[in-house]
């Protein structure tokens, strides 16, 4: 599995972290985090240096960690700052620490190269912090197949008539051409489907009566963060153009963590302009998504069953709705190999 380090990844929601030690895995690698009394969430490798015992066996003590094999301590910064029964601390005595920035009631860590570390390159949507719009935090949905392949999934708008039927796609989706912009941060899929009956979750859900205009705007942010911007207008015969400030319009957003080679964290929430403050609909929608992202964990984990099996004929076919996925990958190869240059 190919892993992009110099990135910021999601360890998890704010809430997560409290003052006590709380095992994380990011990239294969096994960190221990906790919220300080200065309300800075820390995170330190989760080994200790001396007979490699996982930090997170030991004890927070104040807002330093105490191994639980033979008492040494570490700071936030990784320094060790006490050996039992040694005064003196060779400078060595020290783990990794990484960078950690919260934003959004989310919490970031750098797994690269901490001189790279930039905060100013975390993810934001404007929507998150406008009253105009609603947000509401969804699930941390695992599940059992490689990162690319999820983040895959979350730029193909052409599935979405085939898994999900009964939720966010229809018949009307599957004949029409998918767009693409693939040369830019974020790699870009996107469609109209005009004149159109809503989707099965709108009509359920009330928000049209008759034909709409609908989009689906697939967003997905290198290494791993993908938006899903979609929705509707009533429809207009006369109109060819943009009208997603003029209906119901949704931000599905997935915050992919790669736990390891065939493990993915898929963190996601939505923001809406519709029905702001109504957490009854808020849970309705949420319950639609968990059917929908539900569809998506069966797919991609069985399609993971048979990445894993060994066969002599390792031919993938590439059909017409591919540029997304197939300049992902290819993205993905670019940043990785820049990282093992000198």
């Amino acid at each position: 599995m190919t892993f992009v380090k110099n990135a910021w990844y999601v360890a998890g929601w704010s809430d997560e972290f409290g003052h006590r030690l709380h095992p994380v895995r990011i990239l294969g690698e096994d960190l221990v985090m906790y919220r300080a009394s200065t309300g800075e969430v820390a995170a330190l490798k989760d080994r200790c240096p001396h007979k490699l015992l996982p930090l997170s066996r030991g004890r927070l003590i104040d807002d330093r960690i105490e191994c639980g094999y033979h008492g040494t301590t570490f700071g936030a910064d990784g320094r060790c700052t006490r050996i039992p029964g040694q005064p003196r601390i060779p400078p060595t005595a020290r783990v990794r620490a990484f960078p950690v920035h919260e934003r959004h009631d989310i919490v970031w860590v750098w797994m690269g190269d901490p001189e790279k570390a930039d905060a100013s390159a975390v993810f934001d949507l404007p929507q998150m912090s406008d009253p105009a719009w609603d947000s509401h935090r969804g699930d941390a949905l695992h599940i059992r197949s490689g990162y690319i392949n999820v983040a895959e999934n979350l730029v193909d708008p052409a599935h979405v008539t085939y898994v999900h039927p009964t939720t966010l796609g229809s018949a009307a989706h599957a004949a029409v051409p998918v767009e693409y912009e693939t040369d830019g941060d974020p790699i870009l899929a996107y469609r109209w489907i005009r004149d159109a009956p809503p989707i099965p979750l709108f009509a359920r859900l009330g928000l049209f009566e008759g034909n709409v205009d609908r989009w689906q705007y697939f967003h997905l942010h290198l290494p791993s963060t993908a938006v899903i911007d979609f929705g509707s207008a009533d429809a207009d015969p006369e109109s060819t153009g943009d009208r997603r400030r003029e209906g119901v319009r949704i931000f599905a957003l997935h915050f992919l963590t790669p736990v390891a080679a065939n493990h993915t964290i898929d963190r996601w929430m939505h923001i809406r302009n519709t029905r702001i403050g109504d957490e009854e609909f808020a849970r309705a929608l949420d319950e639609s998504f968990r059917v929908a992202f539900a569809e998506d964990k069966n797919i991609l984990e069985a399609v993971q069953i048979e990445e894993e099996k060994p066969r002599d004929d390792e031919f993938r076919l590439q059909l017409a709705i591919d540029p997304a996925c197939i300049a992902y990958r290819a993205r993905i190869d670019e940043l990785a190999e820049a990282e093992r240059l000198p």
